[in-house]
């Protein structure tokens, strides 16, 4: 064990020592396995969402035509209310993303039951907006009362003749929004992916991309690349997605993945059902992007598509060549941490490294032992009592839609040379020394910028004024603050020149919190040793 890991456990008592030391350790050290996907210490500030933050807040929350509502208190549907920074055009006139659609429960509907009132939520919603589809995210108030929510999705569903579909998403289910992604991914795979009536085609280049929000406007980065290239993109799961495009997603010849830990399961289930390989990609930094899309090329084995992708890179890659060396002089030799959720910790260690800025310590909110080591593990990894909450689908081949796209020779010889359903995980592409951390907390965040020497810190809201505090650089990749987007060639210089303005920038170093400059608390003894009062 280093001795800043040392340092840092050494602040607990003996039971959460025991708890944390499992979700720590050295790139390179003698521990090589590491403990994630499991409850926080009771009393720990972590910057862990719930179970719905992840089912309505990230999956579902960015389509653009559905008018997804929470059966809930207002302060939950706030809560998840424009705050990822989802961005959406809209098409046929319907974008409902901007909009808070919420049963507002109140103390009554709590006693009596909320059901009448959901139902007449969807009734206002279908005769307002007239949206293709309907989707009810609940919260911890109705999974504690009971209210039945499928029977009220499938009688709207009857009554109105469009997709109402019900999310189970309670907070207090599994230990972070981890199991809300699950839930959300259950139910599109299950009520809405497949619906559509579009028929695979042999020699299109149809893809989905999952697992991108569009946050800052990534997707339309990652699209303008793609698109150029010759790609068609069927569906986008689930930035600036539209139920019209998910029904049809069966349709894509390949599906790529860019965070793993959201959108995984619907990865391996349209796998099971429709025949789809899943492959994972990186479009975060130049060198990632290029390797992304080549291996999409490599999948297709197709000599126009092999040749137009270099084309389009080697345009792309003059276009920001300069503007990159520009940067790399500014931030070369800079220190960084990230800790995100999804795939971004991973993502970002390479676009750092090639502007000279090492990671020392990354790690992931809500992710799971694959994330960080890899797929290899998912066989040895023991379920608990909170993974049983969220219901694992049984998924079988549809008899009309299932087609391989690849003979069994092909499949083999393919993925020994592509990421092939297949993510090889956080840990082995980073440097020996540098620390891995799964669920860090505000004290951990404190005291390893300390004994680190961190210049910037890349993780959320909740951690930024963590680090500012500390008079550190924090720039948020949850949400980008009002940059981006990041994705792709244009993107490393947007993060280029947004990261390099803040390094540079002396405020950080006129940061003095109050403590500093004079004592929190004064007191002085009320008896004198030894004395009388």
């Amino acid at each position: 064990m280093s001795k800043a890991i040392q340092n840092i456990l050494d602040h607990y008592p003996a039971a959460v020592f025991r708890n944390r030391k499992e979700h720590i350790l050295e790139k390179g050290g003698d521990k090589k396995e590491i403990t994630a996907n499991t409850r926080t210490v009771p009393g720990i500030i972590t910057s862990r969402g719930c179970c719905y933050a992840g089912c309505k807040g990230v999956v579902l929350g960015p389509l653009q035509d559905v008018c997804v509502i929470v059966h809930g208190p207002v302060g939950c549907s706030y809560y998840a209310w424009g705050t990822r920074r989802n961005k959406a055009k809209g098409r046929n006139g319907k974008n409902f993303v901007q909009y808070c659609f919420t049963t507002d429960m109140q103390e009554s509907d709590i006693v009596f039951g909320g059901v009448k009132k959901l139902a007449q939520a969807i009734d206002e919603a279908v005769e307002l907006f007239h949206p293709p589809a309907v989707m009810i995210a609940s919260t911890c108030p109705v999974g504690l009362i009971g209210d039945d929510i499928h029977a009220v999705a499938a009688a709207a569903e009857k009554k109105h003749g469009i997709n109402v579909t019900a999310f189970s998403c309670e907070g207090y289910k599994g230990v972070s929004q981890s199991g809300g992604h699950h839930i959300a991914n259950n139910g599109l795979i299950t009520k809405v992916i497949g619906k559509g009536d579009m028929k695979v085609e042999e020699g299109k280049f149809r893809i989905n991309i999952l697992g991108e929000y569009n946050i800052g406007g990534d997707g339309w980065e990652i699209g303008r690349i793609l698109k150029k290239i010759g790609y068609e993109i069927i569906s986008v799961m689930t930035g600036d997605g539209a139920y019209e495009e998910l029904i049809n997603a069966h349709a894509a010849n390949l599906n790529v993945v860019q965070c793993h830990r959201s959108i995984n399961y619907i990865g391996e289930m349209m796998h099971t059902k429709y025949g789809a390989d899943w492959l994972k990609i990186n479009f975060i930094g130049v060198d990632h992007t290029i390797k992304s899309l080549r291996d999409m090329a490599k999948y297709f084995n197709d000599p126009s598509l092999t040749a137009r992708t270099e084309e389009v890179i080697a345009q792309e890659v003059e276009e920001v060549q300069e503007d990159i060396e520009k940067y790399r002089k500014i931030l070369n030799g800079k220190k960084a941490v990230l800790y995100v959720g999804g795939s971004r910790a991973h993502h970002y260690q390479n676009l750092l490294k090639s502007l000279g800025v090492t990671t020392v310590m990354a790690g992931y909110e809500f992710a799971h032992r694959d994330d960080y080591e890899g797929r290899e593990v998912i066989p040895s990894i023991k379920e608990d009592a909170d993974s049983k909450n969220i219901q694992e689908l049984k998924i079988a081949p549809d008899p009309e839609k299932f087609k391989m796209r690849l003979s069994k020779e092909e499949y083999e010889k393919l993925s020994k040379e592509i990421p092939l359903n297949y993510y090889a995980g956080m840990i082995k592409d980073m440097p020996d020394g540098s620390i891995v951390i799964d669920d860090l907390n505000h004290i951990e965040t404190e005291e390893f910028i300390k004994m680190l020497k961190v210049d910037i810190l890349f993780s959320g809201i909740k951690d930024k004024f963590v680090a500012q505090k500390s008079g550190v650089l924090s720039r948020q990749l949850h949400s980008y603050d009002y940059g981006g987007p990041y994705a792709g060639f244009r993107g490393a210089v947007n993060f280029a020149r947004d990261v390099s303005m803040g390094i540079t920038t002396p405020t950080w170093g006129y940061t003095t919190p109050p403590w500093r400059k004079e004592p929190a608390i004064t007191a002085e003894f009320a008896v004198a040793a030894g004395g009388a009062k």
